[in-house]
This record gives C-alpha cells, sequence and structure tokens, in this order.
C-alpha cells in the first residue's frame, strides 16, 4: 500500500455537506437497531441521514423499525417489493440519495456498528485525498481483532485480500494508506464518483459486486483510501450465514467469473487455472465433509457462468 500525499485545497469544502448512510435490510432484526443506534451518534448527526433499503424482508423488522424510530425524520424508508440483492437494494438507496443532492453517499452493512467519530474521519480523509475511502473493520465479538484493514487485489489473478486478518489490533494500520480494494462492508463515495462510475452491477445479486467496483474505479483513474482511524465493528456473516450455505457457494462460484471475465481481458485464461485449482479444493474439502449440497451449488454457479444466466439464485 502506498503511502498518501494530500491533494491542496480540498479542505476549503463545506462541513456542512450532507452524507446518506445507506444500510440494506433482509431480515436483520436482530442487527439494525444496534447499527443505528451507532450511526445516530455519529459526530456530524446534524447533517446526516439514513436511508433503510428493505428487500422485502418477512421478518417483521422493517415494521420494528418504523415503530422504534418514529420520530426519526433523519431515517428514510425504502420498500423493495421482492428480494433483489445486496447491488440493487444499495443503487435504490444511492438513487435517492442524489435525488435529495446529499453530496456523500456511505454504504454500511447493518450487521455492523460503528464508532462516533467513524464518518466524520472518513469524509476528512475523502476531502484531501479525492478518493473512495474504506474504514479499519474490526470482529464484533473480538473487537480487538482485525478483519480488514484496507485491501488489495494480486497483481496477477485480481483476487481481493484483506489486509491484517486474524491480527490484534496494536496499532500496526492506523496509517490513512491507499489501497485497491473496497471492501463493500462500509464504502464512502461522493456524487461525483457514482456520476463517473456509475451503480453497483445488478447481475452479481449478492458477492463480488465491490470488487467488480474496485476493478472499475482503478480503470477510470478514482483512487481508493484506507482511514485507519475510522472504526467499524462487523458481525462477519450475520447477514448471509457465512460459507457453509449453498447460495453463497453459488454467487461465490459465478461472479468471480463473471467479475474477472468483465476486467481482465487477455490474464482471464490465467485467472481460470487458479480459479478451477481452487474451486477442486473447495469440492474435496466439502466432499469429505458431505456437502453434497455446497457442490452442486459450486457446479451450479460455474454453468449459469457458461449460460450467461446472472441476477438470483435458483435451486
Amino acid at each position: 500500500m502506498q503511502k498518501l500525499t494530500d491533494r491542496s485545497g480540498r479542505e476549503q469544502r463545506s462541513v456542512n455537506d450532507k452524507i446518506c448512510v445507506i444500510l440494506v435490510n433482509y431480515n436483520g432484526k436482530k442487527y439494525n437497531e444496534a447499527c443505528i443506534e451507532s450511526v445516530l451518534k455519529s459526530t456530524c448527526k446534524e447533517s446526516l441521514c439514513i436511508a433503510v433499503v428493505d428487500n422485502a424482508s418477512t421478518d417483521g423488522s422493517l415494521e420494528r423499525l418504523k415503530e422504534v424510530y418514529a420520530d426519526k425524520a433523519s431515517i428514510h424508508y425504502i420498500n423493495m417489493d421482492d428480494n433483489y440483492g445486496f447491488s440493487r437494494a444499495n443503487n435504490e438507496g444511492i438513487k435517492w440519495a442524489l435525488s435529495q443532492n446529499y453530496k456523500y453517499v456511505m454504504l454500511l452493512n447493518n450487521d455492523t456498528e460503528i464508532e462516533p467519530w467513524t464518518i466524520e474521519k472518513m469524509i476528512s480523509l475523502q476531502r484531501a485525498t479525492d478518493d473512495v475511502v474504506v474504514p479499519k473493520i474490526l470482529y464484533a465479538d473480538e473487537r480487538d481483532t482485525i478483519w480488514c484493514a484496507g485491501g488489495e487485489l494480486s497483481s496477477v489473478i485480481m483476487k481481493p485480500k484483506h489486509r491484517g486478518t486474524g491480527e490484534k489490533d496494536k496499532g500496526q494500520y492506523d496509517r490513512n494508506e491507499r489501497c485497491t480494494f473496497a471492501n463493500g462492508c462500509c464504502i464512502l463515495l461522493t456524487d461525483q464518483m457514482i456520476c463517473e462510475l456509475g451503480l453497483l452491477n445488478e447481475k452479481f445479486f449478492l458477492y463480488y459486486e465491490d470488487t467488480e467496483y474496485s476493478m472499475r474505479a482503478k480503470e477510470r483513474g478514482i483512487g481508493i483510501s484506507y482511514c485507519g482511524e475510522a472504526i467499524v465493528y462487523h458481525k462477519v456473516n450475520g447477514s448471509t450465514k457465512g460459507n457453509e450455505n449453498p447460495a453463497n457457494a453459488y454467487y461465490i462460484s459465478r461472479n468471480w467469473l463473471m467479475c474477472n471475465k468483465l476486467h481482465m481481458k487477455a490474464g482471464f485464461s490465467l485467472f481460470c487455472l487458479y480459479y478451477m485449482l481452487n474451486r477442486f479444493c473447495w469440492i474435496m474439502i466439502w466432499f469429505i465433509k458431505g456437502r453434497k449440497d455446497l457442490i452442486l451449488a459450486v457446479w451450479k454457479g460455474i454453468s449459469d457462468f457458461r449460460k450467461g444466466i446472472d441476477g438470483k439464485y435458483k435451486e
């Protein structure tokens, strides 16, 4: 990761620029309130709005939020008539935020909590660099342990890799630096960036939309900066049930191919060799565990990529 160099004149922007925090909810009743409460404690709360995009939840989570925060004009709700996935739900939130003239848009997983200064620190770094900004993300149940301190896309196969995963946070990643991968758990964008980059790719439905967006940013000359002072606590896999879910195995298998096919061009054949080795290793692990459902999901993901099938997983 490169050390940052600030660009002159950026701190002249108004400190009152509005920010919209977008939370996508799908049956997230056990997570939403802790996330929202942490956002509402932000030091920049005067210019902050929360947009909750509900993907047709069935656990009563949307109704619960409307009841608990009935007096909060700063919380806006967008009701989807079906579960359209992470990308489309975020896109609906982004489009609403831009229509309301919000300067900053933060995509934030609803299974997270943030420190009061997190948003302010990220905005400050964005003003200094003109980059997409990502925070330090710690495990919510081990708050001294790092999940992601910025990330990189490998040079040959463009594989996203978190920095510092599993390490105790001893200040070794406190320095603000440039990186090449923005994890979708928490991303700060501006209205101008969104105009240049466009919206998230809705064909992915779930997983790898952040990788594709990072690749797009690199190709269009928009940097990504890691803010070591901004802290997010993540209940990892809280909203997607982890890697033992056949749908997740399907999305990862298909979307990884889709993403790299879009951006790798000549290097795609070399990536495919690595990809097949990676998937074969996982298939063997799942075979030993007796997880035929996961093996079939991988095969379906590869098959659907070859057929040009995108969107939501259909068992």
